[in-house]
């Protein structure tokens, strides 16, 4: 199993590693988004690197990055942490596909013209207004809203009938409205918690697999069934963000089912990135969208 702690003396020649990594030749993203807010919301600290930095341990705290951070913990982060101008173009929308209505709330070119298009996908006891929250997560949605809007792009957060079958044929049916309203556009499925089965689900189905340009996956359960499914050589690029001290889904057995994965494929495009000492809900708070999302848009 892996261990947590890195040797203090490494810090730094891990930080730097861990940029270089990430490094991408001039010309090769079909979409950058611009910084926005990188001190307030880029890693801190990465206290690990392996797998050629695929795989990070970031430093989390709960003082620095909850208490410190939330006027109301876990429910109003600090007002500089925001900016109101993706209000300007926030609206609700509602789908007809499946014999069902389909309701969503979108930000930027949701009606078209989109560079990207990110989807929010919640968990168990969300709904479409999760995603949308302004001030909760640290204000972690509010970010991904603003690097849509700024960047030309497209955010929405989404419901859907189930976990299995019927919710997966509704993500499937909006990613194909959007893709009709903004042809040119990147599309990545964002999910958190129990959504993460959806993720899965689109990526398992050759059908659904080719509508989509990444998934990612903030405190969601692993699929044993990809290797079944073919999904390996699809090389739809995963991201996979956990909490050590996860109590729903144990970081130890994620992290062996990413070694797995890489095990099958070791060029497979796949990240994983662990919070250290984070709970459930830690990676939708810290995950780095932007660096993740110029990740996916550059393969």
């Amino acid at each position: 199993m892996m261990h947590l702690r890195a040797n203090r003396g490494r810090l730094r020649a891990l930080a730097m590693a861990f940029a270089l990594s990430l490094a991408l030749p001039a010309g090769a993203l079909a979409l950058e988004l611009q910084p926005y807010k990188e001190n307030l919301f880029s890693y801190r600290t990465v206290t690990d690197s392996r797998f050629n930095g695929d795989f990070l341990v970031v430093d989390y705290s709960k003082k620095r990055d909850l208490w410190d951070r939330d006027e109301i913990d876990e429910r109003k982060v600090f007002g500089h942490y925001v900016s109101y101008k993706p209000r300007g173009s926030q609206s609700n929308y509602e789908l007809s596909a499946n014999g069902r209505t389909i309701r969503y709330v979108g930000v930027g070119k949701a009606r078209g013209g989109a560079k990207a298009v990110v989807i929010y996908v919640h968990g168990q006891g969300g709904n479409r207004f999760q995603g949308m929250n302004d001030e909760s997560f640290g204000g972690n949605f509010n970010r991904i809203k603003n690097l849509m809007v700024r960047n030309g792009g497209a955010y929405l957060s989404t419901e859907f009938a189930d976990f299995g079958d019927k919710g997966t044929a509704d993500l499937a049916a909006l990613i194909s409205y959007q893709r009709q309203l903004s042809p040119g556009a990147q599309v990545v499925v964002a999910c958190g918690s129990m959504g993460g089965i959806i993720c899965w689900n689109l990526i398992k189905d050759g059908r659904t697999a080719g509508l989509v340009d990444g998934i990612m996956l903030m405190g969601s359960p692993k699929d044993p069934n990809i290797f079944s499914a073919g999904v390996l050589g699809r090389r739809v690029p995963i991201y996979m963000g956990q909490g050590s001290a996860d109590t729903v889904y144990n970081w130890e057995d994620q992290a062996a089912f990413f070694q797995q994965i890489k095990a099958n494929a070791p060029d497979y495009p796949i990240k994983f990135h662990l919070f250290d000492t984070g709970s459930h809900g830690t990676p939708i708070r810290m995950t780095d969208w932007r660096l993740v999302l110029n990740w996916i848009f550059s393969r």
